[in-house]
């Protein structure tokens, strides 16, 4: 069974954009097109690869499907590059958690870009979850925590991000004083980044070696989080490349010292001999290199 790579192509950008009427504009096409070719697609197959709602995702069969149009995509474009020297801009979908892309991830894709005419969409999520993006297809890389294989993928180690529990010295007075430590953390309010966030909870069990749940701000973006800390509004672990300064600057405090937690992180990407990937492998083992510890 062969699969038009028309319809391949159409169906990627249908779940990139997630509707037809967008993926049509993207592919200077018209809605009617992108429906026939999914409709074709779909009949070729003989399974349903799109749910049609808003937006529009892969189905389970989908998932499989969008894999093999990365991989098509990634591909083609090398063979065209290779024979005509010059080619449009490559997609580039990563998944990454947003402490890498404030952090390090950033010379990573300055890196290749200066390599390849690259477009980077970047999927921001959680490294213990990241590795899902490459299970349905939605990405061809991502840094996880994860240091399984995803089937068809490769992984390797990029080092540890260490996290440091702290607070204002304002707050550590008002929450944290006159009682040890593992007895005023379980009434001390804290900011997570959502509800995937298991940081603080950990270095609390690690701390009191009790399950405890305080109060919680769930605060989604990586440097508001870093604010509600410096303001006060509860305690949080930071990394230790932007607390420490911080802390030597007096503006904030470890709350546990010489407790802390290290995130081993990983780059897994599919097993495909191509060049743009192991360029894209070669810079982001550069940019980890410098920034995380080993």
């Amino acid at each position: 069974m062969q699969i038009d790579s028309a319809q391949l192509e159409t169906f990627a950008a249908v779940v990139d954009e997630g509707s037809f009427d967008a993926a049509a504009q993207r592919l200077q096409v018209t809605p009617s097109a992108v429906s026939q070719r999914i409709k074709a697609l779909e009949s070729r197959l003989g399974q349903i690869v799109v749910m049609r709602g808003k937006p529009a995702r892969p189905t389970v069969a989908g998932e499989a499907v969008l894999r093999l149009a990365r991989q098509v995509a990634l591909l083609e474009y090398e063979a065209i590059a290779a024979v005509q020297g010059t080619v449009d801009a490559l997609r580039l979908p990563i998944a990454v958690n947003a402490d890498s892309l404030n952090h390090w991830f950033l010379a990573a894709m300055l890196d290749l870009s200066e390599q390849f005419p690259a477009r980077f969409v970047i999927h921001r999520e959680d490294e213990e979850y990241s590795a899902e993006f490459l299970r349905n297809g939605t990405v061809l890389a991502a840094v996880t925590a994860d240091p399984r294989p995803v089937q068809g993928c490769r992984v390797v180690p990029l080092g540890k991000m260490r996290y440091l529990p702290v607070a204002t010295p304002r707050y550590v007075d008002r929450w944290l004083t006159g009682r040890p430590l593992p007895e005023a953390i379980g009434d001390a309010p804290l900011i997570v980044f959502n509800e995937k966030d298991v940081l603080q909870h950990r270095l609390i069990r690690k701390v009191t070696r009790r399950k405890l749940d305080p109060p919680k701000h769930a605060v989604p973006a990586a440097g508001a989080f870093r604010e509600a800390v410096e303001i006060g509004l509860g305690w949080g672990m930071i990394e230790d490349q932007v607390a420490d300064p911080a802390i030597a600057a007096g503006h904030l405090v470890n709350i546990a010292p010489g407790k802390y937690l290290d995130i081993p992180l990983y780059w897994q990407h599919w097993k495909l001999e191509s060049e743009v990937l192991a360029a894209l492998t070669a810079a982001v083992l550069r940019a980890a290199a410098a920034s995380l510890k080993t």
